[in-house]
């Protein structure tokens, strides 16, 4: 009998060292598996998180990008909104044109503020306007050719020395060209021009027409 007891217990001595070779040999453990899930589980996150990196970097790129867009466009807008004065430095209260198959720009000034009625010297000593306009002449546009042009209205010189037209308003534009020269204007790249009433800008059968029409233009060539 206790041979018999002594056999059993042998036998579950082996079966379960044999048990306990075959768990660290051929099957996992517990803490093997668990261990082996988290680590799947770890490789699954820190794939996401990687790619989530990925994707903010590229949202933060894209977010830059669209920043600047926005700001390209309100400058855009913003230069489309300023008039021609402004945009050609000559401010507001001038009268400014582009012509951009001519590539020029125009400034305007009539005559009341520069002759009275029949004559070719300036009202002022110091004219205010024609200072201004030399001043943004030579910051903005130093080096390009400019044209001042005298311009009249139909009516026929009466009691004037003038011979006509076109000898008033080439001394007008000339008194203008001589002025600018004085204040720094290089002699050579300004040359002043009459037209007499060649050249309306408005109808001359009325006295606001005819007044329009009375003017000195500055011409600045940007090409």
């Amino acid at each position: 009998m206790r041979s018999a007891n002594e056999k059993t217990i042998i036998l579950l001595i082996c079966l379960v060292s044999i048990l306990l070779l075959s768990g660290c040999s051929g099957f996992p453990t517990n803490w093997e598996r668990k261990y082996n899930s988290l680590n799947v589980t770890y490789q699954n996150l820190n794939g996401r998180f990687e790619r989530l990196q990925s994707e903010r970097g590229q949202l933060t790129d894209r977010i830059s990008q669209d920043q600047q867009t926005i700001a390209d466009l309100q400058k855009q807008v913003e230069e489309r909104n300023r008039t021609p004065a402004e945009a050609s430095g000559f401010g507001q209260g001038y009268d400014v044109a582009f012509d951009t198959a001519a590539g020029t720009i125009t400034v305007t000034l009539p005559n009341t503020i520069l002759f009275s009625s029949g004559k070719a010297t300036l009202k002022k000593v110091t004219n205010t306007d024609l200072n201004h306009i030399q001043s943004v002449l030579q910051s903005r546009y130093a080096g390009r050719q400019i044209d001042v042009v005298g311009h009249t209205d139909s009516d026929p010189i009466k009691k004037s020395k003038w011979k006509d037209n076109l000898e008033l308003s080439a001394q007008r534009a000339l008194t203008v060209t001589r002025y600018l020269i004085k204040r720094g204007v290089p002699e050579e790249k300004i040359r002043a021009v009459g037209c007499g009433p060649a050249k309306p800008i408005a109808s001359n059968a009325t006295a606001s027409g005819k007044a329009r029409n009375r003017r000195v233009e500055i011409v600045v060539y940007m090409r």
